[in-house]
């Protein structure tokens, strides 16, 4: 679901709100890694370092794992900036944490053993995302990321944000139902109506038969 990175950042009750409390600004810790300055890499942990870790951790469920993505994080934010120049470092950030834990995932299968939400997360998008093994979505790929986009951005900005967070982050029903002071089940049926809006979706198109 890497096409959903373009819609991630539009969305900001998705990332986390960092302000002052000494904490340097984006625009200078940017400008550190431009000029190859390992402050930035301190600088990064100290703003965003809790937040990628939520970030990771709610998807492989294992603090030595976690810890490992979030020092990866820095290292591939490192060899990335230049040339990249992030328009929101926490969407950056969240984003690289993200594919780093997904590629762990894959790899070991920490969620079984863990707390992670991914196995629950998986199973919700089970019918209505195709298996990403198969030789028919590997070459529908780029069509697939397009239509996800364009199903992002027909849903209201609420239904968005419970989607992204639950279908992105991997942040468990509860902690959504808390962020947004909604009943539970106002959260599940959102959730619901957004994973029947997308196969619809895929289904008009073909990509689901």
């Amino acid at each position: 679901m890497k096409g959903l990175s373009k819609k991630l950042g539009e969305p900001c009750e998705v990332l986390p709100k960092c302000k002052g409390g000494g904490k340097m600004e984006d625009s200078r810790i940017i400008e550190l890694y431009e000029s190859r300055d390992q402050q930035a890499i301190s600088q990064s942990d100290m703003k965003y370092g809790g937040y990628c870790y939520s970030v990771g951790y709610n998807i492989l469920g294992v603090r030595a794992d976690t810890e490992e993505c979030v020092n990866e994080t820095w290292l591939r934010a490192w060899n990335s900036i230049p040339p990249q120049k992030p328009k929101m470092l926490s969407a950056f950030f969240g984003r690289i944490t993200r594919n780093i834990a997904f590629d762990r995932y894959r790899a070991s299968k920490t969620a079984k053993r863990g707390k992670g939400e991914i196995a629950a997360v998986l199973e919700e998008l089970d019918e209505c995302i195709p298996d990403k093994d198969t030789t028919e979505s590997l070459c529908d790929g780029i069509h697939l990321e397009g239509l996800i986009n364009e199903f992002l951005g027909e849903l209201q900005e609420r239904d968005r944000n419970i989607f992204l967070q639950r279908y992105w982050f991997a942040v468990p029903i509860k902690e959504i139902s808390k962020k947004y002071a909604m009943n539970l089940n106002t959260v599940k049926a959102s959730l619901f109506r957004s994973r029947n809006k997308l196969k619809a979706l895929l289904e008009k198109e073909g990509v689901l038969l």
